[in-house]
C-alpha cells in the first residue's frame, strides 16, 4: 500500500472529498449534525451522481443514459 498507481491508491476519493468540502460543507455554518448529513445525502444522490458524466456510459450522465436507453 502507498505506492503509486496501485489498487489501494486513494487519490480519487481524496479528490472527491476535497471537492465536496469546497462545494458544500465549507460554504455555511451548520446548526445541528442532521443538517450536514442531509446535505451530504442530497449532494451525493441528487447533484453529484445524477449530473456527473461517466466514461462507462459514453460520457453521458446517468439520467441521460437511462432516458436514451428507454427509447
Amino acid at each position: 500500500m502507498g505506492s503509486i498507481a496501485d489498487c489501494f491508491d486513494n487519490a480519487v476519493i481524496e479528490s472527491f472529498w476535497s471537492r465536496m468540502q469546497v462545494e458544500l460543507l465549507d460554504r455555511r455554518r451548520w446548526r445541528t449534525r442532521i443538517e450536514p448529513a442531509n446535505a451530504i445525502f442530497e449532494y451525493l444522490e441528487v447533484r453529484h451522481d445524477r449530473r456527473r458524466r461517466h466514461s462507462a456510459l459514453g460520457w453521458l450522465s446517468p439520467l441521460e443514459f437511462e432516458t436514451q436507453s428507454k427509447i
